[in-house]
């Protein structure tokens, strides 16, 4: 850090621009503490998410269209997570005419990508055009609308993109995730570097889980994050459930992180019913086929033929989760209310209380915010005209 900066808040930002140099893997790097503390500082400066949005049952559907894109193009995680945060906090701040959410939700994957991504990974507009999710719409962009869409989210965001999403701090916790003096099912680790690639893989389906429910925006990135690593280490039976390592590193005690990974869990076990009633489905039309002299066994079996044997049969078939769920319009959230998971979690380990500052679901009254984020008048921006991006 430079003598010359006159105060903590430049330092922060300062370290928070290093780890952007650094990259996919500033967890390695020899800043790293600093880089996690910044991230952590950054995130209780968030805007508050008040869910006021009229168009709030399109969100899910925006956020799964963002999602296929960017894995279309194959941009990072932290991108398509910021995309989706852009999305929520500008639905939240304006009442958007539904035909100009696509530009909206688009204009925020392209600003995401600018900011996280190298310039030649960034989409262009006649990639954007050639998509076949959005030809079928009939949906053709041209690059004025899309810079004046990009210059209104700018101003609105204050011209600030550094907002940390738990895509940011999943790599980090997941360094230390996995120990090989854990235990698996009550007994000693056999397969280190698999049970790493399979936390590895449930955590990136718990990230999209969390991107998926607008519900996840009431706790903060870090808890959504370390929820992931938690829900994860359940579902493989990994013992302790959140071990001493983990609690220093996050800073989050067992108690902070059980709403949100109670959340997490419910929807992973609704993820396998789904998944196992479509494969019985699956097996049912194969008896009825008739025409063919051999069964043909389905992907789900293929897969679950694969697995390491020590992962649960009925949960080897979400390693494959790519957004499977078709885009909806009216789209609710996936998490029943009042619905139990079947995981034994509720008990907190006694060597984990608490000497950690920590915090779960955000509050109003530890949030501040700098722009107003009442609801305003409908956004109807009209193609070919300069926005006004002062007075809205």
């Amino acid at each position: 850090m430079s003598g010359t900066l006159s105060s903590f808040a430049e330092k922060i930002n300062l370290v928070f621009d290093e780890s952007m140099e650094l990259g996919e893997q500033w967890w390695k790097g020899q800043v790293v503490a600093d880089i996690h503390q910044a991230l952590r500082i950054k995130e209780l400066r968030l805007p508050l998410y008040k869910s006021h949005s009229p168009q709030l049952n399109t969100r899910r559907y925006f956020a799964d269209l963002l999602a296929i894109i960017s894995n279309h193009f194959r941009l990072c995680p932290t991108a398509r997570h910021l995309a989706v945060y852009l999305l929520d906090l500008f639905m939240d701040r304006y009442d958007i005419s539904v035909q100009k959410l696509h530009l909206v939700a688009l204009s925020c994957l392209l600003l995401a990508s600018k900011f996280e991504e190298k310039e030649d990974r960034v989409p262009k507009l006649e990639q954007l055009n050639s998509l076949t999710c959005l030809s079928s719409m009939n949906l053709v962009l041209n690059k004025q609308d899309l810079l004046h869409m990009e210059l209104l989210l700018l101003e609105s965001f204050q011209w600030n993109l550094c907002l940390p999403t738990a895509a940011h701090f999943i790599d980090y916790y997941l360094s230390i995730a996995v120990h090989e003096t854990d235990l698996h099912d009550g007994r000693p680790m056999v397969y280190l570097e698999k049970t790493k690639l399979y936390t590895e893989k449930y955590s990136a389906y718990f990230l999209e889980v969390s991107l998926q429910d607008h519900g996840f925006l009431n706790y903060f990135p870090s808890v959504v994050a370390a929820a992931c690593i938690a829900a994860s280490r359940a579902v493989l039976k990994l013992t302790p459930l959140w071990p001493v390592r983990l609690h220093h590193l996050t800073a989050y005690a067992w108690d902070a992180l059980l709403p949100c990974t109670e959340r997490l869990l419910i929807a992973h076990d609704n993820d396998v019913k789904e998944a196992n009633k479509q494969k019985r489905e699956q097996s049912v039309q194969i008896g009825q086929s008739t025409f063919l002299s051999q069964p043909v066994a389905s992907s789900q079996t293929r897969i679950a033929q694969q697995t390491s044997p020590y992962l649960h049969p009925k949960h080897s078939n979400l390693l494959q989760y790519h957004h499977q769920q078709p885009l909806q319009q009216n789209c609710q959230s996936t998490l029943p209310t009042g619905q139990a998971t079947r995981y034994t979690i509720s008990a907190c380990p006694s060597n984990l209380q608490a000497n950690f500052v920590t915090h779960g679901p955000r509050q109003a009254n530890t949030m501040s915010l700098a722009t107003n984020m009442e609801v305003k008048s409908c956004l109807n921006i009209p193609s070919n005209q300069k926005y006004q991006v002062n007075g809205h």
